[in-house]
């Protein structure tokens, strides 16, 4: 006997519950399509937004990189990782954001647990949004910071957080998801910054799921609300709409310096690779010339919850391409994921508890500008017949 063969009784458990998740290996690029076995698949569940995981400028400008770089930074950044590429990337995201600097990390995790320590620690003081992310949350704890969590979207609750608890730390930080993935709603970020404001608290938007998708070309959530002289700090990843993979916090030089002396992922983790990097650089730049993928993603989006809608499917409240079918049920949700991958060659994902709620399973679908109007609508169909064999729709 193992001493960790109670392992076994929580997969039984979770199986039994409804809650084990089938991961499938895919073996082609990430796109529209994708193969899976020995099958092809409508990819409806990638975070690949603007189809660039796969676009033949930035996968030659990695593999340039790669040839002239390698394939590893072979050091932690402080030491001897740092390359002419990272700097560059740094300037040019600083630039796309409106920002004073920016400094890049290994992912949009390491990202917010790289920063949130450094801007607070256990004299200071967190207001942190119901839902967001985990990344957060577990950087929070980290900080040793003081944690007021507030009512999801619900300014008149974090307000009230900061007049009762904001004098219990020496430097105070709200922070927020920018877009909420599971939901696709945008957190209010006006109001947010009117109230760090007004009560002397730094204000940080982690706008991982608006990158490439809200503002001008893409250039996210501040900008979106056009904030970027009065948000502290934006932190995003390059792993979604941009294709690649790697994240960055952005704000005034002087803090991004200091993230460079006392962040931990920026000091004890090798650097993101060159051909990652370079790949990044080249994403940002066909965005900020061409906004055409950006309309697509948006026309698909739109097409997508409308012929959802008109089936009977509730979407939820998302103001994004992100589309959350909502089903509840847990099992339901697993049994509507296996029929839509077995029978209609649907590849989408569900999404049940500890992820969201119990009571709230849904399938998450994400459009992406590699899509088709013809692919939307194979997949909507799938969904109609699928969710009419199992009661979901009538």
């Amino acid at each position: 006997m193992k001493r960790t063969d109670w392992a076994k009784d929580e997969i039984e458990s979770l199986k039994q519950e409804g809650r084990y998740i089938p991961i499938r290996t895919i073996g082609s690029p990430q796109g529209p399509y994708v193969r899976i076995e020995s099958d092809t698949y409508l990819n409806m569940c990638s975070n690949n937004y603007l189809g660039f995981a796969n676009h033949p400028d930035i996968r030659r400008a990695a593999i340039e990189a790669i040839e002239k770089y390698g394939v590893g930074a072979g050091a932690v950044r402080s030491i001897a990782g740092t390359i002419d590429l990272h700097r560059q990337l740094e300037e040019k995201v600083a630039e796309f954001k409106h920002m004073e600097g920016a400094v890049v990390y290994q992912g949009g995790l390491l990202a917010n647990i790289a920063a949130v320590p450094v801007l607070v620690n256990k004299q200071d003081v967190v207001f942190s949004e119901e839902l967001n992310h985990a990344s957060i949350i577990d950087a929070v704890r980290l900080s040793s910071a003081r944690k007021y969590v507030y009512k999801h979207m619900d300014m008149d609750d974090l307000e009230r957080n900061l007049k009762e608890h904001r004098r219990e730390g020496k430097k105070a930080l709200i922070i927020s998801d920018g877009v909420f993935s599971m939901d696709g709603d945008i957190t209010p970020l006006k109001e947010i910054t009117e109230l760090g404001e007004r009560y002397d608290a730094m204000v940080y938007v982690d706008d991982a799921h608006g990158e490439g998708v809200l503002g001008d070309h893409g250039r996210g959530i501040v900008d979106h609300f056009h904030l970027s002289d009065r948000v502290d700090v934006e932190m995003g990843t390059f792993s979604k709409a941009l294709g690649s993979m790697g994240g960055f916090v952005s704000g005034s030089s002087s803090l991004m310096d200091l993230m460079k002396q006392r962040s931990r992922p920026f000091l004890f983790s090798s650097a993101l690779n060159a051909g990652d990097t370079a790949a990044v650089m080249k994403a940002i730049s066909i965005l900020e010339h061409d906004d055409t993928p950006l309309k697509r993603l948006w026309s698909n989006a739109e097409k997508l919850k409308n012929e959802l809608a008109d089936f009977g499917f509730d979407t939820g409240k998302s103001k994004t391409p992100i589309t959350p079918v909502m089903i509840g049920s847990e099992k339901k949700t697993l049994e509507l994921s296996q029929l839509l991958y077995k029978e209609y060659k649907i590849f989408a994902s569900p999404i049940v508890y500890p992820t969201v709620p119990r009571g709230t399973a849904r399938i998450r679908l994400m459009p992406s500008a590699a899509h088709s109007p013809d692919d939307i609508s194979i997949a909507t169909e799938a969904f109609r017949k699928a969710g009419r064999s199992l009661g979901i729709i009538s």
